[in-house]
């Protein structure tokens, strides 16, 4: 029995599909083809608050629950996961910020992220740093008055169009992961260079680019909480982001299921509608149980977290199954679809290629099925 939504809730998740149908459909695929950044979905998504949704309303968000947040990104997911994605990687940063900054620096940060003024990306992947994220050698180096960034990221999801990133550097190699520190870097200060969008196979119009940072100065105000507790943080932010990744797979495969329902009932071979094979038929049917099995997982992880419980196994666990049962359900309706499937006539081909993703962004399907095990095995 899926969880019982609040009235709150089920009317976000009207607006947000609404606007998903109305706004994200249209141009998904050419924006997919010509890897645009979907500046005008996000800057109204912005506007309607979905990018302070669950931050506290003090300081410009929605005030809403976790419940809530995984619920408009599964309805954004349905249509164009790129945005979606943008949306997670936007809530990484705030959401460092509000769990971890200053009463300050949440006024001067959080405030415009929030409120959907700016938006913002977090750094932590580098390229020989990516399921071992203790790896980084981006280091932070202390002066008189701040400290000096100087490595590269990889793979960072709004990384050439954000306003505020949050940034984790090591502040004492000697120490691997238990000396990085979490950093703002706001703006374009000198020393920070930005790559372009990588040429993706799939969410191709989601930005993920390569930064630079070459002796980036950063005051000493725009530390996050304390020297040597940024992969700590992340960590614990890892959880809300892996959760969010699982929403979004199934509202991936949630389009797969109903486009190929659609494209079955329509279709017709030997006289009838393919609908009525039972090949087909059994093929919708395991679709259609594993992605509500997922979004179970989802609502499951997404509650723990909003009451403050620990939750890092049911994160790992709905992650781990959601985009798995994502890829499955795309490679059934590219079957489903047949030849037609294997073109850009119907989006499904577009699904499998970001259904892919949700098995290795946010820790890969391996990372999480050791997360799941070591963690069993603790008892």
């Amino acid at each position: 029995m899926e969880l019982e939504l609040t009235h709150k809730q089920l009317a976000l998740q009207e607006m947000v599909r609404r606007f998903a149908d109305a706004e994200l459909r249209p141009g998904a695929a050419r924006r997919d083809k010509t890897s645009e950044f979907p500046w005008p979905a996000v800057k109204k998504l912005q506007q309607m608050g979905l990018f302070g949704l669950i931050f506290p309303k003090e300081y410009g968000g929605g005030g809403l629950d976790f419940g809530s947040y995984v619920i408009a990104v599964e309805e954004l997911s349905r249509f164009d996961a790129s945005v979606a994605i943008t949306l997670l990687a936007h809530t990484l940063c705030a959401g460092h910020i509000n769990m971890f900054g200053s009463a300050a620096q949440k006024r001067e940060y959080l405030v415009p992220l929030a409120s959907g003024e700016k938006l913002g990306a977090w750094a932590l992947t580098e390229p020989g740093a990516g399921s071992d994220a203790g790896a980084i050698r981006t280091q932070g180096r202390r002066e008189a008055d701040g400290w000096q960034l100087t490595g590269n990221k990889f793979f960072i999801t709004n990384g050439s169009q954000a306003d505020i990133i949050v940034v984790m550097a090591s502040t004492d190699a000697a120490r691997g992961a238990k000396g990085i520190s979490a950093f703002v870097v706001a703006g374009a200060p000198p020393g920070l260079n930005r790559g372009k969008n990588l040429d993706k196979l799939g969410f191709r119009s989601s930005d993920t680019a390569g930064l630079s940072l070459n002796n980036v100065r950063v005051p000493a105000e725009d530390l996050l909480g304390e020297v040597n507790q940024g992969f700590i943080q992340a960590m614990e932010l890892l959880d809300g982001g892996r959760i969010g990744v699982a929403a979004m797979a199934v509202g991936i495969g949630r389009g797969c299921l109903e486009e190929s329902l659609a494209y079955a009932r329509k279709r017709q071979a030997f006289g009838h509608a393919i609908a009525d094979f039972q090949a087909i038929q059994w093929m919708l049917a395991d679709m259609a149980t594993e992605l509500d099995a997922a979004r179970l997982l989802v609502q499951r992880a997404a509650k723990m977290k909003a009451e403050g419980k620990t939750c890092t196994r049911e994160a790992s666990m709905a992650k781990l199954f959601a985009s798995e049962a994502a890829t499955r359900a795309a490679l059934k309706a590219v079957q489903i679809h047949g030849g037609y499937g294997y073109t850009s006539a119907f989006p499904v081909e577009r699904y499998l290629r970001e259904a892919k993703l949700c098995e290795i962004g946010e820790g890969t399907s391996e990372i999480q099925r050791l997360v799941i095990a070591r963690d069993l095995l603790k008892g």
